[in-house]
């Protein structure tokens, strides 16, 4: 909730005269303002101040909050990072515990604050709103807070705005500069007299609302494998796909250049990292020494398994090779371990976990590499996927209200969010009210559910709109209608998916129009509020439109003659489909197998449960196919990719969240555990292994406790709960 600060707002002196732009807006309603000067991009800003401590405080709590983000260090140490990103009228901070890092005497409090300025998925930049807060807090009240006495400087290390940027424009390349570095800025003895006071803003308009979730997990990881190449260049393997930085320690002449090249992947020879990456990163760049020993500080992060160092010999550290590495915190092998000695089984599990851990930062991420952004369709599998890793649903949460904050744009929600990025997707956002469904099933929380019913309403009724007189959707052209991506991965879907889409009405948008409309009765009916049935009528038309008699499948589009496998999963998954037509589409199923994305799969494998075949979901989940997760398993896959396969998309990541299906499917689906009544207070035990299924063991994490499960030698042993009672 927000509060009231003692604390000033501070922003650099040239931001100071600046008025905010305003970057919210329809994406197919215009450009954003332009008015944004170049010369504050890529904007590096390190503040300090010093304080006494007589005594050490019993506690010490730092609220803080900086805009695009910050990094916070205590007397030399790393203490945080965040916050995560907001719009301005729900602008996050960071409570922190500091009282570990205080010691008697003068300690100092610095803090390096960036801003990227321009508009970008990762970031809610690029609006002229730069600056950070803070307020340290003991038991005797307010014994620091941000003012005007707070020293400045803007640091060139990190390159200015000329830098060049990579990805979807989502991350600026760091050819990072020693010679230009603040050395020791962060300890109590550097001397800041030289460096400017920090500007007060009171004009910044933030409504700012304490984080609930944690700042990020930070870890040191030493490489797997270290291999010279020649002399001065090496190669350097962690083993698995991570996310974050690359770090060395190295002392040379000044001027002494290193290239360092990151990647997720070798290219052809095997000896070299391809850093010019299939996802549309180019990890490539250069840190020039000063003379001092020294390590490169990178402050942005990079999804990547492989580097190569190339530089003078001499002034390389090679055992001091490391990598930094960041996430949500979660340790899913505690949470929740899956083991079993069919090591194809074992990997899709191991490469689905480690999706989901490294796209789970301060947001579920679509992927941590080429777009970092917060799409709702994809945390629609990825939150659900981390609930059941983390038993923790406060990012799950967080990740809602998000997207729900973005209701002030369009009251259908964003596509990504929160941000100044505007890209709005129709089918996304029809689930929106699924996930809260999702989040309350899981968690038990109906009061966050009635907080946020409104919104799920909002999104019912801005659809309506585009309602024809049976009440199907018709020309949906505010927003774009996906169906399925890449477009390679629609099984020919008949019908104009361009951006505004053709006129017509077709089959996918009203299915997910259909489950929105679902969900929003099935929260009325949990919150004991009245309301008429218009999920009848709804069916009825939507079968009368689509459905083909003669086929027992659904088509496309009106007059289409055409089915695609998305036509027929939806109906089958929201139970639309006549009963009669459930053999046929089964059937269609079958033979298409997945003809779709990974995206997409969860539904299949879903819709397929619902209709009680279990065989075909595990046959699927484990099966060979050019599309399928064993395909990634033969790539080298460590994280589970963004397409079935490397080639299967021109700018496929290799670590993507939303392909993270089996995780679920196997618990609910396979095992057959989930929740029986909301909250885990009641649990539904009804397993379904086919013939097939090989040993394991399974320890889960749920609100109502840790669940063990066994199969061995063909015998359930379980399911055991242990609560924090016994």
């Amino acid at each position: 909730m927000s509060r009231v600060w003692k604390a000033d707002w501070l922003t650099a002196p040239e931001f100071g005269g600046l008025a905010p732009l305003s970057l919210l807006y329809k994406e197919l309603g215009g450009p954003p303002p332009a008015g944004h000067p170049p010369e504050l991009r890529n904007y590096h800003m390190l503040l300090r101040k010093t304080f006494e401590c007589g005594r050490l405080p019993k506690e010490a709590v730092l609220d803080i909050s900086a805009d695009d983000n910050y990094k916070l260090y205590i007397n030399g140490s790393f203490a945080a990072q965040g916050p995560s990103q907001g719009y301005p009228y729900h602008y996050y901070y960071n409570r922190i515990d500091v009282r570990p890092f205080l010691q008697e005497g003068t300690n100092v409090i610095a803090v390096h604050v960036y801003y990227m300025g321009h508009v970008n998925r990762a970031m809610n930049s690029g609006d002229l709103r730069q600056g950070m807060i803070a307020e340290l807090n003991t038991e005797e009240g307010t014994v620091l807070a941000t003012d005007a006495s707070w020293r400045c400087i803007r640091t060139w290390e990190y390159g200015g705005a000329e830098s060049e940027t990579t990805g979807n424009d989502t991350q600026v390349l760091e050819h990072v500069d020693s010679r230009l570095r603040h050395f020791g800025w962060k300890e109590v003895s550097y001397d800041d007299s030289n460096w400017r006071p920090a500007v007060v803003n009171k004009n910044h308009g933030y409504t700012l609302v304490e984080q609930e979730t944690p700042t990020l997990q930070v870890s040191k990881l030493d490489p797997a494998h270290v291999k010279r190449l020649s002399e001065g260049h090496f190669l350097i393997d962690f083993g698995t796909e991570i996310t974050g930085q690359f770090t060395l320690r190295a002392q040379g002449k000044s001027g002494d250049r290193i290239e360092i090249r990151c990647g997720e992947e070798l290219a052809s020879d095997g000896e070299h990292v391809r850093c010019d990456m299939r996802c549309g990163c180019l990890y490539r760049e250069i840190w020039t020494l000063s003379g001092q020993v020294e390590e490169p500080e990178y402050y942005d992060y990079k999804a990547f398994r492989f580097v190569e160092v190339i530089g003078p010999e001499v002034a390389i550290d090679v055992g001091s090779f490391a990598a930094v590495v960041r996430h949500y915190p979660l340790d899913p092998e505690a949470a929740c371990r899956f083991t079993t000695a069919d090591e194809r089984l074992q990997g899709i599990w191991d490469i689905c976990r480690r999706g989901v851990l490294l796209c789970s930062q301060e947001s579920f991420l679509d992927c941590p590499s080429r777009e970092k952004g917060a799409y709702i369709g994809d945390a629609g599998i990825t939150a659900y996927v981390h609930m059941y890793l983390s038993g923790d649903t406060r990012l799950v949460r967080k990740t809602l209200r998000d997207f729900a904050l973005s209701s002030r744009i369009c009251p259908g929600l964003m596509a990504v969010a929160p941000g100044s990025f505007m890209q709005e997707i129709a089918d996304f956002s029809c689930q929106w009210p699924q996930q809260l469904l999702t989040y309350y099933r899981y968690s038990g929380d109906e009061d966050f559910l009635r907080e946020m019913y409104p919104y799920a309403e909002g999104v019912r009724n801005y659809f309506e709109t585009f309602a024809r007189h049976d009440g199907l959707l018709e020309n949906v052209n505010e927003k774009w209608n996906l169906v399925d991506w890449p477009e390679s991965m629609r099984d020919g879907y008949d019908f104009n998916l361009s951006n505004p889409i053709g006129a017509g009405c077709h089959n996918v948008i009203n299915a997910w129009y259909y489950g929105c409309v679902s969900a929003v009765q099935e929260m009325q009916n949990i919150l004991n509020m009245p309301h008429k049935d218009r999920l009848t009528d709804l069916k009825q038309a939507f079968i009368r439109a689509f459905w083909h008699a003669g086929t027992g499948l659904f088509v496309d589009s009106e007059g289409s003659p055409h089915s695609a496998l998305h036509s027929n999963v939806l109906p089958l998954y929201f139970d639309i489909a006549p009963a009669e037509s459930v053999p046929s589409m089964i059937t269609f199923i079958r033979q298409k197998r997945l003809s779709c994305s990974v995206y997409f799969a969860f539904y299949l494998l879903k819709a397929l449960a619902r209709a009680g075949e279990y065989e075909l979901i595990y046959e699927l989940l484990t099966c060979h196919d050019e599309r399928s997760w064993s395909n990634m398993l033969r790539e080298g896959a460590t994280a589970c990719f963004e397409a079935w396969g490397k080639e299967q998309k021109w700018n496929t990541s290799l670590c993507h969240g939303w392909a993270a299906a089996p995780v679920a499917v196997l618990i609910e689906d396979i095992l057959g555990l989930k929740p029986a009544e909301p909250g885990w207070k009641m649990i539904s035990f009804t397993p379904h292994l086919p013939p097939s299924m090989p040993s394991f063991h399974l320890e889960l994490t749920t609100p109502a406790g840790q669940i063990t499960l066994e199969y061995v030698d063909g015998s359930i042993r379980g399911p055991v709960v242990r609560t924090g009672n016994n």
